[in-house]
């Protein structure tokens, strides 16, 4: 039986590929959409076949058939809509970050346990073919003990009037919260491992708007392991080489273009059967890479499918509140050191 769908937000993300991941997705139908603008709500709502349109998220809320919620809009209406909906009875899927800051997500958490339904975070790159592929050669040992890793993430975001991602008070934070987030989350995701200790550097480079426009963050694993993130609003799409790599002591990986909407990219795997001894030259072998071989689909449709499962009692939510308020953290600790 399908879960049956509300999307609260339904322009930006919701529209560009949460929506057409939906409408692939076998366990779920689409009943209502909610947009504060009711044109874009209605042509959302024209466009994938809802049966309602509102402009209000208590309009949608009141409709008893809906289970679940995906919630898409700007973060500084999270709390209020989830605590809306968690009255409401409906299940939610909430887009990252989850609030404005760590503080704000717990209270979220706390309001949804209190009501008793399930909240889930939507980390869709989770979902993605070659980063399921890289946390099964971590979980198998093929790299050895993790000892680095490396995550760069960004895009070209100039000054927009009138942005709410541009504005601290509306959004939380600026390249690291919206995009260094995600390659944190699949640090954790991919190692296993937790942050323990966080550094990191952020602020404004070329654009003035008050949040920032590049970051990098340090971060120590539980593990021992140091991993380096980066993301940045002020490199062109065009020239950014998006990179996820990973260093153990048997072997590394790199997989480049997979930090991105859309499954792709590509993933190189190299294993040697030994270190050997020291080598004060240096001297480095060729590696033959090993075959990796996955099945490229839609992370939007896998996580909606994924969620559906979890309201059915049928499986784990892929992506807990308490899992997401980790890698919040890790931006908000270089927030905090930078004062932010």
């Amino acid at each position: 039986m399908k879960i049956k769908w509300g999307v609260i937000g339904c322009g930006g993300i919701a529209d560009r590929r949460t929506l057409p991941g939906m409408m692939l997705a076998e366990n779920a139908e689409l009943v209502a959409v909610m947009d504060t603008r009711l044109e874009a709500a209605e042509s959302c709502r024209k466009k994938y076949g809802a049966k309602y349109a509102f402009d209000k998220a208590e309009e949608l809320l009141a409709l008893e058939e809906i289970e679940a919620v995906y919630i898409a809009s700007p973060v500084f209406c999270h709390k209020a809509q989830c605590e809306a909906a968690a009255k409401a009875g409906k299940h939610i899927l909430l887009e990252k970050p989850m609030g404005l800051s760590v503080a704000e997500a717990r209270e979220i958490e706390a309001i949804c346990t209190a009501a008793g339904v399930k909240l889930g975070v939507a980390f869709m790159m989770r979902f993605h073919s070659y980063h399921a592929e890289m946390r099964r050669l971590v979980k198998e040992g093929v790299l050895g003990e993790i000892v680095s890793a490396r995550a760069q993430f960004t895009c070209w975001y100039p000054e927009i009037e009138n942005c709410w991602r541009q504005n601290k008070a509306l959004s939380g934070g600026g390249a690291m919260l919206d995009m260094a987030i995600h390659s944190i989350d699949l640090i954790r995701y991919i190692t296993g491992q937790e942050i323990v200790e966080a550094k990191g550097l952020c602020g404004n480079q070329i654009f003035k708007y008050n949040v920032d426009d590049a970051g990098i963050g340090v971060y120590r694993m539980s593990n021992g392991a140091l991993c380096v993130v980066d993301s940045a609003f002020n490199i062109p799409d065009d020239v950014s080489v998006s990179k996820l790599e990973f260093y153990g002591t048997k072997g590394s990986m790199v997989a480049k273009g997979t930090l991105s909407q859309v499954e792709g990219g590509s993933l190189e795997v190299l294993a040697a059967e030994s270190a050997g001894g020291y080598d004060a030259a240096q001297n480095r072998s060729t590696v033959q890479p090993i075959p990796v071989s996955v099945e490229f689909g839609n992370m939007y449709t896998k996580e909606i499918e994924a969620f559906g499962r979890a309201v059915r009692g049928e499986g784990e939510i892929p992506v807990t509140a308490a899992d997401a308020i980790l890698s919040q953290k890790a931006i908000e600790d270089v927030y905090t050191e930078n004062k932010a």
